[in-house]
């Protein structure tokens, strides 16, 4: 089955651009048009207005992004395909040498690993799988196998639940998918242990993508009084915890994952009297914190996804600049504000605008000593910038 796209269209592929917006095709071939639905997720030959081929993909009815790239050669796309895209991704952890420092990260990284739709998190012996496309639900049965045999993990829990699934026609799915894991377990990163609810917790269960954060913020935090916003189950707080921080406040709007949180100062074997978790919204919080004349030497930003496209960054830029603001309101002289935005829509030169503008407008000096972003075992394509979604800064206030 063919897919044709109009004069000028295959730039983006020509620069190995994985995605094909609708608005790009021509024409399709008779099969493909007659089947439509029938075919999601189906392979389709992508090809240039004189009918060169360009590129071999999957097929989205559904989603504006029409097409995603499985490769740019004319290589068959079967379980083999899969089965050296799986040990490649795996061999890269390994060169990577995450295991020293956790025994568990992300296993397959979307198009950044050449498997668009598929994201796979390893926690020790289980694996979460996330399929949120037309083409990874197609080929998501054959992808569980190969991952139990290539990784020998036999259990493997599905969290086919993003938002984004209903942009491609599909229905939110979780539950077992291979053997029978366990969906409340613990893991270790840097020899602290964290307990993970992989049914009911945010994305896969745990932010792998800030363990090399979190473990900065440790080294940063001795004798510290540190606030922790968004806190989740308390990853930042346990690290600045262990790290020597005087004291620690969690905020986070969810009961449950403050749960979560006291259970790993627990299990870490902390004195729970430097650790204060607190349940409410961050944003009145912080204006209340102002009002009461509070202050602390260290404060820690992770919000969730404020803009998950470009079309919601105005709105997102307000929300950031807003929390930042408060937040330098709220450092003491020469305390340390680590700021993240996971948006999409929102690219790191626009993020530290905001960021900057917020110390402007706190009438505040700050200066820049670091900047971060998502570990190793996220990796970005150079084809595809997207990848680097998450942008994080370490400021120093003046």
């Amino acid at each position: 089955m063919n897919i044709t796209l109009h004069p000028g269209r295959e730039k983006s592929l020509l620069r190995r651009h994985p995605w094909i917006f609708a608005s790009a095709i021509k024409s399709m071939d008779e099969t493909l048009r007659q089947a439509q639905g029938d075919a999601s997720g189906s392979t389709v030959d992508l090809l240039s207005s004189d009918g060169k081929f360009l590129a071999r993909a999957s097929y989205s009815p559904s989603s504006q992004i029409r097409a995603r790239v499985w490769t740019f050669t004319d290589e068959p796309v079967d379980k083999e395909f899969f089965r050296k895209k799986i040990r490649a991704a795996i061999e890269m952890r390994q060169r990577s040498n995450i295991e020293a420092r956790s025994d568990s990260y992300r296993l397959l990284h979307g198009e950044s690993d050449g498997t668009p739709g598929f994201v796979v998190d390893r926690y020790k012996d289980v694996l979460v799988l996330q399929s949120t496309t037309a083409g990874s639900e197609f080929w998501k049965e054959t992808v569980a196998d190969l991952l139990v045999e290539e990784t020998g993990i036999q259990n493997i829990y599905e969290r086919s639940d993003a938002d984004v699934r209903e942009l491609e026609g599909l229905k939110p799915i979780t539950g077992m998918l291979r053997g029978t894991p366990e969906t409340r377990l613990h893991i270790t990163e840097y020899g602290l242990r964290f307990f993970v609810d992989i049914a009911a917790g945010h994305k896969t269960g745990f932010y792998l993508d800030q363990r090399e954060n979190r473990h900065r913020v440790g080294e940063l935090a001795r004798g510290l009084d540190v606030l922790n916003c968004f806190c989740y189950t308390g990853g930042f707080s346990i690290h600045a915890l262990v790290g020597g921080a005087k004291s620690v406040l969690s905020i986070d709007s969810s009961a449950d994952a403050l749960a979560l949180g006291r259970e790993n100062v627990d299990i870490n074997e902390l004195e729970s009297q430097r650790a204060e978790w607190m349940e409410g919204d961050v944003f009145q919080l912080l204006r209340k914190f102002r009002d009461e004349n509070r202050s602390f030497d260290m404060i820690i930003l992770d919000p969730p996804k404020f803009a998950p496209t470009a079309a919601h960054a105005e709105k997102a830029s307000r929300a950031y600049k807003d929390i930042n603001l408060l937040a330098f309101k709220l450092l003491r002289h020469g305390g340390i504000l680590v700021t993240f935005s996971c948006s999409g829509g929102v690219d790191a030169a626009l993020f530290q605008k905001i960021v900057a503008s917020a110390a402007l407008d706190a009438n505040v000096d700050a200066t820049i000593i670091e900047h971060l972003s998502q570990g190793s075992d996220h990796p970005v394509s150079l084809h595809f910038p997207e990848g680097t979604y998450l942008k994080g800064l370490i400021c120093v206030k003046g």
